[in-house]
């Protein structure tokens, strides 16, 4: 590999799907990973398989799914145990990595993993050794390198590349270091590294201090030539360094860097999107690259600059990444072809089936809605097709109120419970407190509500409403998301999605945060 190709690393359905509210069920995780590999990442840390069951059966069906162009990895401790459950996992990829990580700062060899210094080398070697028996692609982790001694991280490194490890990864862990002295140490690291010219050094940067792109990008500048990361910096406490950052960093200032990625920066913002739809969470209109505002101009001195010349205020076009200025394409009279299209060009390729349901969706929405733009089919697409099977189904919502005293807010509710047919009324607070209320009495449970936030996807009175809700129950957190114009429909919608969740996490036995203890990188 030429030395002016950076590789990326995504880690969106391991770090990033382990932070608390980013939870994916295992139909998510699929979509997911299929549009990581339209983005055109050239790793996919797909998950954790000796973590669960359902973490093992993700990662396998990923690996099963992928094609020949990436590298599915999974992750596992210096263990046999842990790296025979990778490979287990990961071994049908057509490119399949195992990346395992041992500690190496004396903070936690000492009160982490209880080691001397020795027998974390010689756990070093003996399990990358290990790991290079199954397949020749492993790469091994330092975790928290950043507060190690850099003589022994040489010589841990070192160790990894003498029993057969390509990449070495040098991580941020907690989000410690400050761009001038990562990038110091990890110059030191490669420059005294017996064997370093054998492997590839990559880093994987935390945003404790809000360093996680700045530390990657340091470290681009003193070799490192793989970054590992999340969409939109998902991943533990603060987070991870973002991909579309880190993408188009390397993209647009390419003068500064001279590399190239393999990233299709025009799919960043539906990649971005479809994650935000699948965690429930909304990108902040100030989010770098992918956020409203991104674009926007109001300064009239901008505005000005603006219509004379776009690179007076711009230095990227919203096209760049996936973001169209007209997204006006579908209406009430697009045929079926057209609609199949549309839904390819955003990263969508559906059956003849999933057409059909959404091309009836669109039919409804234009009846309406007069103007449907991109992210309301995202939206739409995310709701009809990848959802997970029902328990319980809303069929319809009516809800009374009024802003004077005497009869509280009254919502009446026909849906399917466990298949069968139920309707229900009462009162609450407000609106959706009282449909809440009532769904909740329909299907004999009480959760807890934790978040409720609703974001319009588009401009306009008509806007598409976006819900989404955490509730808790016995120890379980679910995520639930719903849209709809009417946003008490959508806010129905979110709730019966959110019990749908928890309803599959009881079963599968997962808690709020199923993977903590196993570490991180």
């Amino acid at each position: 590999m030429s030395s002016d190709r950076l590789i990326i690393f995504d880690t969106t359905l391991r770090d990033g799907e382990q932070s608390p509210g980013c939870t994916m069920n295992f139909q998510e995780k699929l979509r997911m990973a299929h549009q990581l590999e339209i983005l055109g990442v050239d790793v996919l840390e797909a998950g954790f398989p000796a973590s669960s069951q359902g973490d093992f059966e993700s990662v396998q069906a990923i690996a099963r799914q992928a094609g020949p162009k990436i590298q599915i990895c999974g992750l596992a401790r210096c263990m046999h145990s842990d790296i025979a459950r990778c490979w287990e996992a990961i071994k049908d990829a057509a490119n399949p990595r195992i990346h395992t990580f041992l500690s190496t700062s004396d903070l936690h060899m000492t009160y982490k993993l209880r080691k001397t210094p020795e027998q974390v080398i010689e756990m070093i070697a003996d399990c990358v050794a290990y790991a290079v028996s199954l397949t020749p692609n492993v790469e091994f982790s330092c975790e928290d390198a950043s507060r190690s001694d850099k003589d022994f991280l040489c010589r841990a490194c070192g160790t990894a590349i003498a029993a057969g490890a390509t990449t070495i990864n040098l991580p941020d862990t907690v989000g410690y270091a400050e761009p001038a002295e990562y990038a110091e140490l990890i110059d030191y690291v490669i420059r005294n590294t017996p064997g370093a010219e054998k492997a590839i050094f990559s880093v994987h940067c935390h945003d404790d201090l809000g360093l996680g792109v700045a530390n990657s990008l340091a470290a681009l500048k003193v070799g490192v030539r793989q970054i590992e990361g999340a969409l939109c910096g998902i991943g533990e406490r603060a987070g991870n360094a973002a991909i579309e950052e880190v993408a188009m960093n390397v993209v647009v200032r390419k003068d500064y860097f001279g590399l190239e990625t393999n990233i299709d920066t025009e799919q960043i913002y539906p990649s971005c999107r479809l994650l935000s739809m699948i965690i429930g969470k909304p990108i902040p209109n100030n989010k770098a690259i992918i956020g409203a505002n991104a674009f926007a101009h109001e300064s009239g001195i901008h505005q000005d600059g603006m219509i004379k010349n776009r690179q007076t205020y711009e230095i990227m076009t919203p096209a760049s990444v996936g973001r169209t200025e007209t997204n006006l394409v579908i209406g009430k009279h697009s045929g079926r072809n057209a609609i199949r299209v549309k839904f390819e060009a955003l990263g969508y390729k559906l059956s003849d089936e999933q057409l059909q349901t959404v091309f009836e969706a669109v039919k409804e929405l234009a009846d309406r809605k007069k103007t449907i733009y991109d992210e309301d089919l995202m939206a739409m697409v995310q709701e009809k097709i990848y959802r997970q099977p029902d328990v319980y189904r809303l069929r319809h919502v009516s809800v009374q109120s009024s802003d004077s005293g005497g009869i509280p807010p009254t919502a009446a509710v026909i849906m399917d419970v466990k298949g069968e047919e139920r309707s229900h009324a009462g009162f609450g607070v407000g609106p959706v407190d009282a449909v809440f209320n009532v769904i909740a009495d329909m299907v004999g449970r009480h959760p807890d509500l934790d978040n409720y936030s609703i974001n319009a996807i588009t401009g306009g009175t008509d806007a598409l409403g976006e819900v989404t809700v955490r509730i808790s129950e016995n120890g379980f957190s679910a995520v639930g998301r719903g849209a709809h114009p009417d946003v008490i429909t959508a806010s129905a919608k979110a709730y019966v999605n959110a019990l749908n969740h928890l309803e599959e996490i009881e079963r599968s036995g997962r808690r709020v945060h199923s993977q903590d203890g196993y570490g991180e990188n």
